[in-house]
């Protein structure tokens, strides 16, 4: 027997991308996400892959893109082929809440990505000045921007791992669905 036939072909995989400004704790979160610790993290310079499990049948592949402003510009390079979209915002950062929002407007306005589903994680939520997820979705304008598309914002906290479960399974959710959709319809068009 093969190495290819050892793992089951019924393993369906999804590609996350996940993407936020720099200081966000998209690797805090994605590590947190892996291995149940928390760790301080330096910045990431390009970006992480990393591979979780999702139930049996789901593996979800994770890029994590540094948030630099030199990495922003490279963004739209990882956008093709995305399955879903995990935006990672510090709630507790009012002063780049502005730039992170209009990061955010840019990238749902890549044609590559048209109706990829979008989990906004509301991070850092143990800090006392966080904005809550209500909060958020308004000042992202969330109706507004991904009313063609599955989206949700969940209010989390890398540092405990609060709310990152629910984040987890909502990504995976959408993504399941989001390549369904697609397969039903590349099978329409042939």
């Amino acid at each position: 027997m093969g190495l290819q036939n050892a793992k089951s072909p019924r393993v369906k995989r999804a590609s996350i991308l996940m993407l936020g400004l720099d200081s966000a704790g998209k690797s805090t979160l994605l590590y947190k996400l892996r291995y149940k610790g928390a760790s301080l993290t330096m910045p990431t310079i390009g970006f992480n892959v990393d591979m979780i499990e999702a139930g049996k049948d789901l593996t979800l592949t994770f890029w994590d893109v540094g948030g630099q402003k030199k990495m922003r510009e490279l963004w739209s390079n990882f956008l093709e082929g995305t399955d879903a979209l995990l935006y990672v915002v510090d709630s507790s950062d009012k002063r780049r809440l502005e730039e992170s929002r209009r990061e955010f407007e840019l990238v749902l306005k890549n044609e590559a990505i048209k109706n990829v589903p979008v989990v906004v994680l509301a991070n850092k939520q143990d800090l006392p000045e966080a904005l809550n997820a209500e909060e958020i979705t308004r000042r992202f304008k969330m109706k507004k921007y991904c009313s063609d598309r599955n989206w949700y914002v969940q209010p989390c906290c890398a540092i405990t791992g609060e709310g990152l479960a629910e984040a987890f399974q909502r990504v995976a959710t959408f993504a399941k669905q989001y390549r369904k959709s697609k397969e039903t319809f590349t099978t329409l068009k042939e």
